[in-house]
């Protein structure tokens, strides 16, 4: 049995379904525009990161940034400060580097133990401590981050480590680490370079 000529409207149905899956190909593979990097972070790496990274930022650097609070976590003295970033609330944390008999008069001169709860410190202090190195900064992000906007800021890790949840982006030169998951951004650290170094020769 012969099949039924096709007519020229069925042929031209078939180029324009040929053209719209062609389309919606390439429009899948259009590339993405790249995220905008974070507005802020240039002026960090500037002023707190770079140094941390050289091991040479004192609490009182640091303070120009972002105003805060000393706490004395025993047997750890932290810095806590709140501030905001082009818009988006961030929490800090640093620790700053004690020798053990400061650490040891300070504990007894505030009066509490290794056992203790964390208390925040009188801001006298503040100005006491200035020179004090910092020996590790953690910024983390109140509202939600993209993780590419780290990159679009300082480019691709060196290495990507899998963890329990999300990953660990690690930039050593800068002596960053960031917390990645479900393509966010959770958690910067930075310590000094030689400290990151030695911990991925001794992890």
């Amino acid at each position: 049995m012969k099949m039924p000529p096709l007519r020229v409207q069925h042929g031209l149905i078939f180029v324009v379904v040929a053209l719209l899956f062609f389309a919606w190909g390439a429009w899948l593979m259009r590339p993405q525009p790249a995220a905008a990097p974070l507005p802020w972070l240039a002026e960090w790496q500037a002023a707190v990161l770079e140094p941390l990274a050289d091991d040479r930022l004192s609490l009182a650097m640091l303070r120009v940034q972002a105003d805060g609070e000393l706490w004395l976590q025993p047997p750890r003295l932290l810095y806590r400060a709140d501030w905001q970033a082009s818009g988006t609330p961030w929490t800090l944390e640093a620790e700053l580097g004690l020798s053990e008999a400061e650490r040891d008069s300070l504990m007894a001169a505030v009066g509490v133990g290794v056992r203790d709860a964390e208390q925040p410190l009188s801001k006298q202090l503040l100005a006491e401590l200035g020179t004090h190195a910092v020996v590790a900064l953690s910024l983390k992000p109140q509202q939600a981050v993209a993780a590419e906007q780290l990159v679009s800021s300082i480019g691709q890790p060196r290495l990507r480590l899998e963890l329990g949840a999300g990953q660990a982006w690690v930039y050593p030169e800068a002596g960053l680490t960031a917390h990645t998951e479900d393509d966010q951004l959770q958690l910067l650290r930075v310590v000094p370079r030689d400290a990151l170094h030695q911990r991925q020769r001794n992890p």
